[in-house]
């Protein structure tokens, strides 16, 4: 029987390579996505390191941790975690390096990253026939799925920052609208929407809301904020992250069905 393009063949198959999409995906999620935004302001700003050291720095872990990635036959908890943790800084650095060494409006870095985004899905669709994570059992599809997500990053922090520079809104007030809107998608997908667009809707909004977030803890009193720190903000979230992710290790919660 032809194989179709949902079929890998079983050289090409390997085991899932994501979570399964559970509370816990969403919890580290944005938690990742607050570490992002806070952990590349601190060794940016607090640190000097500066725009482009910093750039470098990351993308280089970046590269090492997704050659360990793509080794794995299957998803491993701290591999997978830790790659996204570094994507969505990588993300953040994309956007920030166009805005502010670059000087690109926050609209067009939106555009830009939207435009590069439908792209992507496009490409990954008629290639493969799906853009659904459950479907990451090869190198090609995995490869479409990382760069999504780097996308997606980017595209949240381009989107999420254009929208405070026009309202001009507190730290506090800013994690409203991305929650809204991400209650609108469950309400949506609750409602019979296609849960692929729903997903990935979702991933998109949760930049937002977790750079908001860091802001709102890691900002001053007189900017609206609680005066964590992007330093202790960082502290507090990496904590997190690693007792989310071992308690997932142990306990497989989040690991798909072979």
């Amino acid at each position: 029987m032809q194989q179709t393009l949902d079929e890998p063949s079983p050289a090409q198959a390997m085991l899932n390579k994501v979570p399964e999409v559970t509370i816990y995906f969403w919890i580290i999620k944005i938690l990742c996505t607050t570490v992002g935004e806070s952990l590349a302001d601190y060794l940016n700003e607090t640190l000097g390191f500066g725009l482009t050291k910093t750039t470098w720095v990351f993308a280089a872990a970046l590269v090492a941790s997704l050659v360990v990635q793509f080794r794995t036959r299957r998803y491993i908890p701290a591999v997978y975690w830790l790659t996204v943790v570094l994507i969505s800084v990588v993300g953040t650095l994309l956007t920030d390096n166009l805005t502010d060494g670059h000087h690109v409006p926050l609209w067009t870095s939106t555009t830009l990253f939207a435009s590069l985004l439908a792209i992507v899905f496009g490409t990954w669709w008629l290639r493969e026939g799906t853009v659904s994570i459950h479907s990451i059992v090869t190198a090609g599809r995995e490869t479409f799925y990382w760069l999504t997500v780097l996308v997606t990053f980017a595209l949240g922090t381009a989107t999420g920052d254009w929208t405070l520079e026009l309202t001009g809104w507190t730290p506090g007030v800013s994690v409203l609208l991305p929650l809204a809107l991400i209650a609108l998608v469950l309400v949506a997908w609750r409602l019979g929407a296609g849960a692929v667009i729903c997903f990935w809707l979702a991933y998109i909004l949760t930049r937002p809301l977790g750079a908001n977030i860091g802001d709102y803890l890691a900002s001053t009193k007189a900017d609206g904020g609680i005066a964590l720190g992007t330093l202790g903000t960082s502290l507090i979230f990496l904590g997190a992250i690693l007792a989310t992710v071992a308690y997932l290790t142990v306990s497989g919660r989040d690991r798909a069905p072979a």
